[in-house]
């Protein structure tokens, strides 16, 4: 199992800013900030997560050479329709509207966002309807 995840962006307080509007509706909140002078990149870094364990992180290092992707799960399928809202409303670009993605499995239900980067951010859900 994955502990905890970062990834570089271009600009961190426009990042912080998307993520936290973003990962609401999935329970993720913005639990720690690290200043740069306290990181091995010398960079600022924001975690996310659910009950005070951050396990998203983001950092002030620059744009990334190409997009990453990264799947959070959702309590709901009804919480995967929040993200896709409130991601698109935080900035993000449409990647891929909520709905099932049979070819994964038949309660596969998903929604997929490009972060101000281009990081190709998704909330799944795997319980049926």
């Amino acid at each position: 199992m994955i502990d905890h995840i970062g990834f570089a962006v271009s600009n961190y307080e426009r990042a912080k800013e998307f993520y936290s509007k973003a990962l609401s509706p999935l329970g993720y909140v913005l639990i720690m900030e690290v200043p740069g002078e306290k990181t091995e990149s010398g960079f600022a870094a924001a975690g996310f997560g659910i009950d005070q364990k951050p396990d998203l992180w983001i950092a002030g290092e620059g744009k990334l050479e190409k997009p990453l992707h990264v799947a959070i799960t959702a309590k709901s399928r009804a919480s995967v329709d929040a993200f896709y809202r409130a991601a698109l409303s935080a900035g993000g670009k449409d990647n891929g509207a909520p709905g099932v993605r049979a070819h994964y499995h038949s309660n596969y239900y998903g929604a997929f966002v490009l972060d101000p980067d281009g990081h190709n951010i998704e909330a799944v859900c795997h319980t049926p309807a």
